[in-house]
């Protein structure tokens, strides 16, 4: 008798991971509380249709903390209207058009959305993209997977 709610909370919790894991990478950031900025720039740049597409993108999202390491006024600037192309050209570096999980990530180069290279290195201290840190992997949405960064990456 006492396994009928045991289940039911079991059937509860594995709908509540389904729930998670039906987001696209932009609904990941879009959730996250240390992605506002990135959120903000992606929506200035009009991306947010482009990034729920169907994929796979892996996603290399700054922190706030990323953005505000640029110079003073840098991320305001970029928002604007005037300086879209300047942010797509930015956002679009943190874009790898494949889903890379972290364990697949090897030493080497990989292309971006904007068509450059980002220099990738993994080792027993971590992964590093270009020379920013990740640090927190694997976030997988419906579209792709989103590697959180400590570092804007410029292109």
């Amino acid at each position: 008798m006492k396994l009928r709610p045991l289940f039911a909370t079991l059937a509860l919790c594995t709908g509540l991971v389904s729930a998670v894991s039906a987001k696209t990478v932009v609904e990941i950031a879009i959730g996250s509380p240390d992605h506002t900025t990135l959120v903000a720039a992606v929506k200035a740049a009009g991306l947010v249709e482009t990034l729920s597409g169907a994929g796979p993108f892996t996603i290399f999202a700054p922190t706030n903390a990323a953005f505000a390491k640029l110079p003073a006024g840098t991320v305001e600037s970029l928002l604007l209207p005037e300086n879209k192309a300047k942010l797509v050209a930015i956002l679009t570096y943190h874009v790898v058009p494949a889903k890379v999980m972290a364990a697949a990530v090897k030493t080497g180069e990989a292309p971006t959305v904007n068509g450059k290279m980002l220099k990738l290195k993994a080792d027993a201290s971590g992964v590093m993209v270009n020379n920013a840190k990740v640090v927190a992997t694997d976030l997988v949405g419906t579209n792709g997977v989103v590697h959180v960064v400590d570092t804007v990456i410029l292109p």
